[in-house]
């Protein structure tokens, strides 16, 4: 499918994806949110054998993601409360299908990711940030609330954080999205394609379908018990050890060779 915000390129089993809209700084309107949803959804369709196995998320330009486009948002001004509901339910739908992709989604960013920006942030699993960028869940600076996106950060900076920043609205630095989980590696705008590289490396050496299974795994098992995760978790590694992948990766740890999907 051919995109006017997004430009997706395929690079072996690594798929580089680029919200493309420098001109006002990368920011969601409902094309955006449209065109997102529709590439996470037809992608997650895919065979196992034909989709990437990483995704890489970029933004053009300066920034990474400013949020909300200023033209989209003076439109909702006018937008009835059922209105509002349908264009919060369709962003809804857009981060639930990028969060749970059946393969890892590498954050790669610059400038800045606010807003909804933030929030794509936190439907990354891998973060990449330079040591410059800026982030913050903005919106009580608008009078409006980090709604749509809270399951999603408070998933990945926890209660407290999300106490300071969901009601201040402030603005932090790298170092602090780190520092709360936000994002995983900060390093200066020069290493920045080298450590994305490195991690998406990292995710190549494992085997793929343990990779899409440990993703499923952890909103799985997060907030049960070891009790009441404990019949899920040992169905779920017995069976992996079973499996083609399983055995090949196991016997070729025993005989000290290259796995199957790493040669």
């Amino acid at each position: 499918m051919a995109y006017t915000s997004l430009l997706t390129a395929r690079d072996g089993p690594v798929e580089r994806l680029t919200l493309n809209r420098p001109d006002v700084r990368n920011a969601f309107n409902d094309h955006v949110v449209a065109e997102l949803t529709e590439w996470a959804l037809q992608v997650a369709r895919q065979p196992m054998a034909d989709r990437p196995r990483a995704v890489v998320l970029a933004g053009a330009g300066k920034m990474f993601c400013a949020g909300a486009d200023v033209t989209w948002m003076a439109k909702t001004v006018e937008y009835t409360e059922e209105e509002n509901i349908r264009d919060a339910m369709a962003m809804s739908r857009m981060f639930h299908a990028l969060d749970t992709l059946p393969m890892p989604l590498v954050g790669r960013i610059q400038g800045a990711a606010l807003g909804g920006g933030a929030g794509l942030a936190a439907v990354c699993d891998i973060v990449v940030a330079e040591d410059g960028a800026i982030f913050g869940f903005t919106e009580t600076k608008l009078g409006i609330l980090p709604a749509v996106i809270s399951p999603f950060a408070l998933a990945k900076i926890g209660r407290s954080a999300a106490r300071e920043l969901f009601l201040t609205g402030a603005r932090f630095g790298a170092a602090r999205a780190k520092e709360i989980g936000l994002v995983h590696a900060v390093v200066p705008a020069a290493d920045l394609d080298g450590t994305v590289d490195m991690y998406v490396r990292e995710l190549m050496s494992a085997a793929p379908e343990a990779v899409t299974a440990a993703k499923a795994l952890i909103p799985r098992v997060w907030t049960q018990s070891v009790e009441a995760a404990a019949d899920f978790t040992t169905r779920t590694i017995a069976a992996r050890r079973v499996s083609k992948e399983g055995q090949e990766g196991l016997r070729a740890f025993l005989e000290k060779r290259t796995p199957s999907w790493k040669a």
